[in-house]
């Protein structure tokens, strides 16, 4: 489980076609400064294995299932990406509770610069939108970021220069994919309520 608070921008040194899976090699000192194989990191929002680690960099193996599902697939040497360890009980919950498991993938429609703060506008898939809400939370290329607007297949996020400087956000540009995490707790009250809402049908 992670919190959606980038701890790294890492970077991918290599990629290893393995048929029906890759192997992503990534550059992360921080990140991998008490790493060991077994290990859970986030990269770009998605829960990867560590394989090896060593010399500040690790490597993870990304099934058939995860490519399809994320952006991990378009990752080459030399791409930047968000890095985050798994969270220890004992840590500040700074973000949400993230599960590193992507929904969706979506892309960005727009960015408008402003003086203090950058307003991005993100697509995301009719279906999940109803888990998203005004100030509520969602998790963007592993970024925990709080809502500012929603529409019925979009919604966006306003970020300070902060987020922009620490976070592969600050170089993405209309058109770019990004993975989409919903709030989970959403997800299980929605469910909750569904089966309530039978049983009293029943």
């Amino acid at each position: 489980m992670f919190t959606g608070i980038v701890e790294e921008l890492g970077e991918v040194v290599a990629v290893e076609d393995l048929g029906q899976a890759s192997r992503l090699h990534l550059r992360g000192p921080l990140v991998t400064s008490d790493a060991d194989a077994g290990d859970s990191i986030a990269v770009n929002g998605v829960c990867l294995t560590v394989v090896t680690a060593s010399g500040g960099t690790f490597t993870a193996d990304v099934m058939a299932e995860t490519l399809h599902r994320s952006s991990l697939g378009a990752l080459l040497p030399g791409s930047k990406v968000n890095l985050e360890r798994a969270v220890r009980l004992d840590d500040r919950l700074g973000g949400h509770l993230v599960l590193g498991h992507v929904d969706a993938t979506a892309a960005l429609l727009e960015v408008q610069p402003a003086e203090h703060w950058t307003v991005v506008t993100v697509s995301i898939p009719v279906d999940l939108a109803r888990y998203v809400v005004e100030k509520g939370s969602i998790t963007v290329d592993g970024v925990s970021v709080t809502v500012s607007a929603v529409g019925p297949d979009w919604f966006s996020i306003s970020l300070i220069p902060t987020t922009l400087g620490r976070t592969t956000l600050g170089c993405k540009e209309p058109g770019d994919p990004v993975n989409l995490e919903v709030d989970i707790l959403a997800k299980h009250v929605e469910k909750l309520l569904l089966a309530r809402h039978h049983e009293e049908s029943a």
